[in-house]
């Protein structure tokens, strides 16, 4: 199991102005071995409770929420990420266990007990909590990420683009999913991931950005394109 707690801010910014930061970021921090060179694919299924408890508290701004997820980076992988995150004041403490392929279809089935098969006590958290309140998926997002990286203080920046999602299909292992856009195509969340606090060097460069701070989740983007979609139809 791996266990990152960290502090989380997000900014909305225009295309133009990530091209030109990610550019500037790129001689001061090191990239992420995995970006390429236009980033890399992250795919997420979420999942919620019956009554989108999850969704209503992140709506609502509750200080204390979750969210569970499976995550993966390329659909032909033999292996999917549980992830949970859980928001605690203004940190972030997240929680990930590697499963297999098959025991990730088999969340997906709602087939929970797989769960036990993991001498982890997260897994069996998880095995809880998703039992207990009747978690299901719900939506699938999935973007483009380019990252950079500050090895002191565990300092990530992160652009994400090109968010899409899907709630008719949750196989997310599915190669050939129909997705729809969440966000504008102009727009890029750009997220700063750190621990504690944030290097001077770095708090400088990102004063650049300009824009006000914002609470903004895929999660959410998703859901709410989903649920106007249902209103209108």
């Amino acid at each position: 199991m791996n266990i990152v707690a960290r502090k989380e801010k997000k900014f909305l910014i225009s295309i133009d102005n990530y091209y030109k930061y990610s550019n500037y970021l790129s001689k001061i921090l090191d990239e992420d071995p995995n970006n390429g060179s236009n980033g890399y694919t992250i795919r997420s299924l979420y999942f919620d409770t019956l009554n989108d408890r999850d969704f209503e508290e992140k709506e609502s701004g509750i200080e204390l929420r979750r969210k569970i997820r499976l995550r993966l980076y390329n659909p032909e992988d033999d292996y999917a990420i549980l992830e949970m995150k859980q928001k605690q004041g203004d940190s972030q403490l997240k929680r990930s266990l590697k499963i297999s392929r098959a025991d990730a279809s088999s969340l997906i089935q709602g087939q929970y007990n797989v769960l036990l098969n993991y001498n982890e006590e997260f897994s069996l958290e998880c095995y809880g909590i998703m039992n207990m309140y009747c978690y299901r998926p719900k939506t699938i997002v999935e973007y483009k990420r380019k990252a950079f990286i500050a090895k002191e203080n565990s300092i990530r920046v992160t652009f994400d683009k090109d968010i899409v999602a899907t709630e008719s299909n949750f196989n997310i292992f599915d190669k050939n999913l129909l997705m729809y856009p969440v966000m504008d195509k102009y727009n890029v969340i750009l997220e700063i991931k750190y621990n504690y606090f944030l290097l001077s060097y770095i708090k400088d460069a990102l004063n650049l950005v300009n824009q006000s701070e914002l609470s903004v989740s895929k999660y959410i983007l998703a859901r709410n394109v989903g649920k106007n979609a249902n209103i209108k139809m």
